[in-house]
């Protein structure tokens, strides 16, 4: 932030955007979906829905705010008010507070304070069987899952990207997008907690496969989308779309594979969803400058979510012993 305050030119630009997405969206998104999966077994579905709040806390409450720091002060002094309340805010609230794991203060996952007998057998479908990260890769699963992960990314980035410019296609204009990103917060931030209740309940692969049923009927109402009604009915199913994957996504790979080597698993799987938002908005472009709009587009990006569907569905968790994994965590 201190880099981007003193920016003078396009290569300056580029590394500095370049860093804040590396530790901004990359390091800051990996690290609290890895840090609490560590504290949480049982209740990780709802550990994960409140740590969500932050993020569409943080939607609705950054834009206004970095709009008046840059009315009020410019934007270079902007960038330096953000760094300095880094340093002054969250830092030292991380060093006095978070702990990597449990173990660490004498503690056992999901608020025992201590181990009692029977505690080591934890029952649910969550595995507590540690796989590394080659291990993980041996497996079918695995692999269908990565797909799955960059999926969202991919489309989500492509029509936040162009939304825009395909309502103005529409006729529909400026407001109604701005109106849809809104609504998508809003519908996301309950949904978050209902996904948290069904993912402690229910095999996570059937949530995926839920997930993105409804990336289909989001793609398909913006296809048809010509009325403010359809453009909120898409926003709608958007944001629970979103609701859903937030937590989907984070809580399958330690349900799955684990916590000891979730760090290296989950960031394998935060690159491949970088690149896939990376990627996502290209396509759009492309079609817009073949066919003048993006009716095409939106169709030919359909085939990612179905395939999604698929491969959730086939996607049940493996099984360690099949594979030779006894390490118990």
């Amino acid at each position: 932030m201190f880099w981007n305050s003193a920016i003078t030119g396009p290569v300056m630009m580029f590394v500095g955007f370049f860093l804040i997405r590396l530790l901004g969206q990359g390091s800051m998104t990996l690290v609290p979906n890895t840090l609490v999966p560590q504290w949480f077994i049982k209740k990780r579905g709802r550990a994960l829905s409140v740590m969500a709040v932050g993020t569409f806390a943080s939607s609705a409450l950054f834009p206004p705010l970095n709009a008046w720091l840059i009315e009020s002060f410019g934007w270079r002094s902007a960038w330096v008010i953000l760094g300095v309340s880094i340093l002054v805010l969250f830092i030292p609230v991380t060093v006095w507070l978070v702990r990597n794991q449990p173990k660490d203060v004498g503690a056992l996952p999901d608020g025992t304070p201590h181990k009692k007998p029977g505690d080591e057998e934890i029952s649910g479908e969550i595995s507590e069987v540690s796989w590394t990260l080659k291990q993980a890769m041996q497996t079918r699963t695995f692999w269908f899952i990565l797909f799955c992960v960059m999926v969202p990314a991919l489309v989500n980035t492509a029509v936040t990207f162009h939304i825009v410019s395909i309502m103005d296609m529409k006729g529909l204009g400026v407001g109604i997008a701005a109106t849809i990103l809104t609504v998508m917060a809003v519908v996301g931030f309950p949904t978050t907690f209902l996904t948290g209740y069904l993912a402690d309940r229910f095999s996570i692969h059937y949530i995926l496969a839920i997930t993105f049923f409804g990336h289909i009927l989001s793609l398909v109402l913006l296809f048809f989308t010509s009325s403010p009604l359809l453009a909120f009915s898409f926003a709608v199913v958007w944001g629970a779309v979103n609701g859903f994957e937030r937590i989907a996504l984070n809580i399958v790979w330690p349900n799955y594979f684990g916590r000891t080597n979730l760090g290296s698993i989950k960031g394998l799987a935060q690159t491949v969803m970088v690149i896939g938002s990376a990627l996502g908005p290209l396509p759009f472009g492309i079609f817009f400058d073949l066919f003048g709009g993006y009716q095409e587009a939106i169709l030919a990006i359909l085939i990612f979510p179905v395939t999604a569907v698929i491969l959730a569905l086939l996607s049940p968790k493996p099984d360690p012993f099949e594979y030779g994994v006894t390490g118990e965590e």
